[in-house]
């Protein structure tokens, strides 16, 4: 169970909500889940095979409007290994920002290049917290009519207030920032 980087579980989560196929495996990490978990094609693809190979999910052909897709479902099986790894203690939390380590290094930038990495990632996190209040409403209005949403809008939640923390700590480095600028040393 010491998968390093946790997609066979990430998969079979989806998988336990709904039928899909990888292309909208990709989709669903590309939104939903993109927050705060993504993987490439690269990655999913062998994953969806490895869970096939053992037994935690099954695909199957079907044609839809002429196109030839393969749908995955999980088993059995899959929902209990899925069931244990939700019972785990986290291994992990991490946090990586580039405008972070750019920051911490910006000494030898100076505050000019600071500063546009700060703007940059505020406008960023701006767009993302609008995209998560209107994730967050619309799962407000369905929480009630599938228990999973519940769980869904606390994942929204915590991305809301992580996002308004973010814009506060803009606004503060930006001052701070700038008060060295007018200190001349920056």
């Amino acid at each position: 169970m010491a998968t390093e980087k946790k997609l066979d579980c990430v998969i079979l989560g989806l998988l336990n909500h709904e039928e899909l196929t990888g292309y909208e495996i990709k989709k669903r990490m590309d939104t939903a889940l993109r927050y705060f978990w993504g993987a490439s094609y690269g990655s999913i693809y062998p994953t969806l095979t490895e869970l096939v190979n053992r037994g935690f999910a099954q695909k199957r052909d079907e044609t839809q409007n002429n196109q030839n897709k393969i749908i995955y479902t999980i088993t059995e099986s899959g929902r209990e290994y899925l069931r244990n790894w939700l019972t785990l203690p986290v291994e992990k939390d991490e946090l990586r920002y580039e405008t972070l380590l750019k920051l911490f290094f910006g000494a030898e930038a100076g505050v000019s290049e600071a500063l546009q990495h700060i703007e940059a990632f505020r406008q960023k996190t701006q767009e993302e917290l609008q995209n998560l209040l209107a994730a967050a409403e619309t799962l407000q209005k369905v929480k009630l009519e599938d228990p999973a949403h519940r769980y869904y809008l606390l994942t929204a939640d915590f991305g809301i207030k992580t996002y308004q923390a973010y814009l506060e700590w803009c606004q503060e480095a930006v001052k701070e920032l700038k008060d060295l600028q007018g200190e001349g040393k920056g």
